[in-house]
């Protein structure tokens, strides 16, 4: 901006967890937030994209010769009606589906390390046919020692009313948003709900999930096949991930199935870690690359470019020594949900060694985050007390070793199978049908059931509300000199 003092600002962004915020624990701001006056927190968010923002480029608005004078800067933000409206409105790009911000940075910073509010339930809604518009649910899994788990739920259980109204695809973000609420049990078959008289009330409490759902060893025609359902990359569980791994290699595995089919991503340091844990033999190898803004990454190339790479390691962020597999190919088990560091981890592996995925189709997201806070330096540090208002927009693509990005239409799977609806099976049993499929690739058989493919469109899910859904992000931290923002 060329009103501002041209300075040279050492910029923290501090994305390691602390501790919640102590003050104004009642509030989220002391702030008017649709106040026109008070511009504070759209100061902040203007200031923070035109720093980061990886669209920065694409957005005339967020130019650092944007604006001559600072009446014109602050007449401009007025034309908001607030913060929200300007961030998503003005400054988030049309093609941009995944940065975010938060009223209430604490509720972030839980997610971070696995808590959430949630009954337990993990539950995917899906459009009965093409052209109804009844949705119905079903129980992917149920979290332990939850209020879920308490009531008896099990995988594969089918609903289609929530306190008695039918579900459809106009109501169903409004009737599981409750903290209480009720579902009432169906059957599917062919197409056909039929409504159960049986019902289970559930209500959300705060519960840490361990992502690390499954992980055991299979013996099959004499083979050791290791199997992990891997439901999130949260670095607070990244020992318990090392021990499974661990443990898989005291069995003496020598294949491995990765379930990713409900990981939605989270954590790069954990997926590289994960990656580090798959292999072994390639420490020290590049695992990606990264490029941001071009004004952060002409900074960190001529300050820092060791920061624009990603390594295979031998230790998780505690320092433990990772326990490798070196495994010289791995079957993933994929879905549409699979987001974000799920396809880091495929992508990354894939220049090194023979990656196989079952499922179907991901995402196709190959971008990553990081937290902005309302400070001097966008860090966690000097907080503005005033507010909880956050920012966790894109600022980075990454590549793998042979330059791979871009896959918006996601990654299509060597094996096309979908989860059946009718016939979930029993997660980390041979016979569940997309684990079934895999060790039918490992042990070079076909089984005589043929594969499902059915798509039905999935319209949500549990985690459809929660802040690191399908998002990828950087936790720590790191030193930039940036110029005249």
């Amino acid at each position: 901006m060329k009103f501002l003092k041209k300075i040279t600002l050492l910029l923290v962004v501090t994305l390691s967890i602390s501790s919640c915020f102590k003050d104004n624990d009642d509030v989220i701001s002391l702030i008017n937030f649709n106040d026109p006056n008070d511009l504070e927190i759209e100061d902040f968010v203007w200031k923070a994209m035109n720093a980061f923002y990886l669209y920065k480029p694409d957005n005339p608005d967020l130019a650092n010769d944007r604006f001559a004078t600072q009446g014109e800067y602050e007449e401009y933000l007025r034309t908001f009606e607030n913060a929200d409206d300007l961030f998503f409105n003005g400054l988030v790009t049309s093609f941009d589906r995944f940065s975010f911000r938060t009223l209430d940075y604490r509720e972030l910073e839980n997610s971070f390390a696995g808590i959430s509010k949630s009954n337990g339930m993990e539950f995917g809604l899906v459009r009965l046919s093409e052209n109804s518009s009844q949705v119905f649910g079903y129980v992917r899994y149920v979290i332990p020692n939850s209020p879920a788990a308490a009531a008896g739920l099990q995988r594969g259980v089918i609903f289609n009313r929530i306190d008695d109204v039918e579900l459809t695809d106009t109501n169903f973000r409004e009737l599981i948003a409750p903290d209480t609420y009720t579902i009432g049990l169906a059957t599917l078959s062919n197409a056909t709900l039929t409504p159960l008289n049986d019902t289970v009330s559930l209500t959300k409490v705060e519960l840490t999930e361990n992502p690390v759902h499954i992980a055991k060893t299979l013996t099959v025609n004499s083979q050791k096949i290791g199997y992990v359902l891997y439901n999130s990359f949260v670095g607070n569980f990244d020992e318990q991930l090392n021990n499974a791994f661990g443990q898989l290699r005291a069995d003496g595995v020598t294949d491995l199935i990765l379930d990713l089919r409900y990981n939605g991503g989270g954590s790069v340091e954990s997926a590289i870690d994960l990656a580090s844990m798959i292999t072994g033999q390639f420490n020290g190898q590049l695992f990606s690359t990264e490029q941001w803004n071009p004004d952060i990454q002409a900074i960190l190339e001529e300050n820092n470019p060791d920061r624009l790479t990603n390594y295979f390691n031998n230790t998780i962020r505690t320092g433990a020594a990772i326990n490798s597999l070196n495994l010289g190919r791995i079957f993933i088990i994929t879905s549409s949900r699979s987001a974000s560091a799920s396809e880091l981890v495929i992508s990354g592996l894939d220049p090194y060694i023979n990656v196989m995925t079952i499922g179907d189709t991901t995402t196709g997201k190959f971008q990553a985050s990081i937290t902005l806070y309302d400070s001097s330096d966008f860090g966690r540090q000097g907080v503005n007390p005033r507010h909880f208002y956050a920012l966790q927009p894109l600022v980075l693509t990454s590549a793998n070793a042979d330059g791979v990005t871009g896959f918006i239409d996601g990654l299509t799977p060597d094996v096309e199978i979908r989860e059946d609806f009718e016939n979930l099976g029993i997660l980390g049993e041979e016979t569940e049908p997309l684990l079934a499929a895999a060790i039918d690739q490992i042990v070079s058989r076909r089984s005589n059931v043929i594969y499902n493919t059915q798509k039905r469109e999935q319209l949500g899910d549990a985690k459809m509300n929660n802040l690191l859904d399908q998002e990828m992000y950087k936790e720590y931290d790191f030193s930039i000199n940036r110029k005249d923002f």
